[in-house]
């Protein structure tokens, strides 16, 4: 265990020694919102024009030129579209095996019925997940309203789902029953309303009030989901400070709430998040969850990425946390394909053999 901290340590020191160059990948380093490069004002799911723009033309090693082919999202006017789909290879220390997975197959559209509303929709044919929700952005500062089925926002949503903080390797509660994190897996997602509100330039506040698909209707208690943002910047210092609660039925009765930082300058940014979570796993039992993630783009193209994951089940019991380190690249060679190659180290049992390759394929647009 004792070799592991020190490696985290010793990865952290050798990001923070490079030089900077501004090349931002996310949102604290650019400064930027969500909805700077997203339809979706809490992120994810289709790219607006600025999305998809920084996709084609900033992050990739090559990119298209315009007199070879012309790239749109945009069917017309008022529709687009988009997909991400991924796949990956992965061998198993513990198994002594290799074998390939189908992660994601999504596509999305945007259809504007307005300036200020539009209408969103996502569906995995992989997972046989979809969402589909409104947006309409009628009050004061760009503030809105959100109602449909959509993954409620909550701490930091980075694109892996196995951090604990989103949902832990969810394909572990097929086999064991037992959660490996909060409720936000991928095909987590709620029917209700979100109220948006832009406090100011800095400040954003969102409130979410709906039901979980586990069950059927009238069978379950509401969910509530609070989050509060504050992103000021120094200079080219971009941070990232906030909390977030919520109160769901998911299946069972629980509660969790948190914290999380961050801070982006030129190729670094490191984020955190803590959250405490309450009958999660069983009634009375209270679990702590820890992330904490780096990363540093080399170049263009070509970024490094470091993160720590660990979930304590029942805080009063020694000795039952679990933990991983992943260390990996994120290689964009040509716009829209991403290359992820990832080893992962597996920590809550140091004697036993159990660390994973991963090789991730991701296209997008």
């Amino acid at each position: 265990m004792k070799y592991f901290d020190g490696l985290l340590i010793f990865l952290f020191l050798i990001f923070f020694q490079f030089e900077s160059y501004s090349l931002p990948r996310f949102a604290t380093k650019q400064r930027d919102k969500c909805i700077d490069c997203h339809y979706n004002p809490t992120g994810g799911i289709i790219r607006n024009e600025s999305g998809f723009y920084y996709g084609q033309n900033i992050l990739s090693m090559i990119s298209p030129r315009s007199d070879e082919i012309t790239l749109s999202p945009k069917l017309n006017d008022n529709i687009s579209i988009g997909m991400d789909l991924r796949g990956q290879f992965l061998y198993s220390q513990e198994k002594k095996r290799t074998d390939f997975q189908r992660m994601e197959g999504s596509i999305y559209t945007n259809i504007n019925l307005s300036k200020k509303i539009n209408i969103i929709t996502n569906y995995d044919f992989v997972n046989q997940h979809w969402e589909a929700f409104g947006v309409a952005r009628i009050l004061p500062n760009n503030s809105y309203i959100k109602g449909g089925s959509f993954q409620p926002y909550y701490g930091i949503r980075i694109d892996d789902h196995t951090a604990y903080t989103r949902g832990g390797d969810f394909a572990l509660l097929f086999i064991n029953g037992a959660r490996q994190g909060l409720i936000y897996d991928p095909l987590y997602t709620e029917a209700g309303v979100e109220l948006g509100v832009y406090l100011s330039n800095l400040i954003f506040f969102t409130s979410s009030v709906g039901t979980n698909l586990y069950n059927r209707t009238l069978t379950k208690d509401p969910s509530y989901t609070a989050r509060l943002e504050i992103t000021p910047s120094i200079g080219k210092v971009g941070l990232l400070l906030g909390g977030s609660y919520a109160k769901a039925d998911a299946p069972g009765n629980t509660n969790f709430y948190g914290g999380f930082a961050g801070i982006g300058y030129d190729r670094f940014s490191l984020l955190g998040e803590f959250d405490r979570a309450n009958d999660l796993r069983a009634p009375g039992m209270k679990s702590n969850v820890y992330m904490a993630q780096a990363s540093y783009v080399i170049f263009v193209g070509l970024e490094a990425l470091v993160r720590y994951d660990r979930f304590d089940p029942n805080i009063n019991v020694s000795d039952d946390d679990i933990s991983h380190l992943i260390v990996g690249f994120e290689f964009i060679p040509y716009s829209f394909i991403e290359i992820r190659p990832q080893y992962r180290f597996i920590l809550e049992h140091p004697s036993v053999d159990n660390d994973a390759v991963v090789i991730q394929m991701h296209f997008w647009y």
